[in-house]
């Protein structure tokens, strides 16, 4: 996982401007400058599809701890993706292949789960009808979501 996560670092930290922050575990931080943003950013356990899960901060926007996913398959039209953590299940909105919380109560939620979890999963059915999860590994999660969140506070 942490040659994963350095393969990451690696691939995203010079694109438009970004900052590695860190890397915790398979999870990566990341600032943008232009606008300011700040980011902790994981890949799937099994890669593919260009699959990621991220928690994205905002400050001009007003916006912190936000969940933004892309699935490795597009969904299917009419169906919304579950995220599961460890227990807890909640419904996400999607689009193609990017799935979100459907409001800031339920970032806020997945985001507390996130912190005391050990896996996380988003599962659904692909536009071709065949059902999919993408598997991410929560250890160092909470690290790189704070890591993230403070390099965004204004200096």
């Amino acid at each position: 996982m942490i040659r994963t996560a350095l393969i990451l670092l690696a691939l995203l930290a010079p694109a438009n401007g970004r900052e590695a922050i860190g890397i915790y575990h398979a999870w990566g931080a990341f600032r943008e400058a232009n606008p300011t943003r700040c980011f902790a950013l994981a890949e799937p356990v099994r890669h593919g599809g260009g699959a990621f899960a991220s928690i994205a901060t905002w400050p001009a926007r007003g916006i912190r701890s936000q969940l933004a996913i892309r699935l490795s398959r597009p969904e299917r039209d009419g169906l919304a993706p579950t995220l599961s953590i460890d227990e807890r299940r909640f419904t996400l909105t999607s689009r193609g292949q990017g799935a979100w919380a459907p409001d800031r109560r339920t970032d806020a939620a997945i985001v507390m789960a996130m912190r005391s979890g050990r896996s996380m999963s988003v599962s659904g059915v692909s536009a071709t009808g065949r059902p999919f999860a993408d598997t991410y590994a929560l250890p160092g999660a909470a690290s790189a979501i704070d890591a993230a969140a403070l390099a965004c506070l204004p200096k």
